[in-house]
């Protein structure tokens, strides 16, 4: 088993690279080839996906998107395709 300090420095890595935005599949294999087994190396990736959770901001309010459209030309709207036809048959 791994103590208490070990676990934190391993953890502490984790959390580390995942905010550099290394996957966490690579960092399974990099640690796996440093000698951790898989059990150990899953179970400090929960606790540095729990600590990153806890340490993101919350986001209160809702983004308000705006947008415009820019262009030189005249914006011209469609007709269906049944007034198309209704046109065709009214001439």
């Amino acid at each position: 088993m791994v103590d208490n300090n070990s676990r934190r420095k391993l953890v502490d890595y984790i959390k580390k690279n995942l905010k550099k935005n290394y996957p966490l599949a690579t960092l399974t294999v990099a640690l796996i080839n440093q000698g951790y087994t898989r059990p150990i190396i899953d179970e400090a990736a929960r606790e540095a996906i729990k600590e990153l959770a806890l340490e993101a901001p919350i986001i209160k309010d809702k983004p308000e998107i705006e947008h415009e459209i820019i262009t030189d030309e005249p914006v011209v709207e469609k007709q269906s395709f049944w007034k198309k036809i209704a046109g065709w048959f009214g001439k």
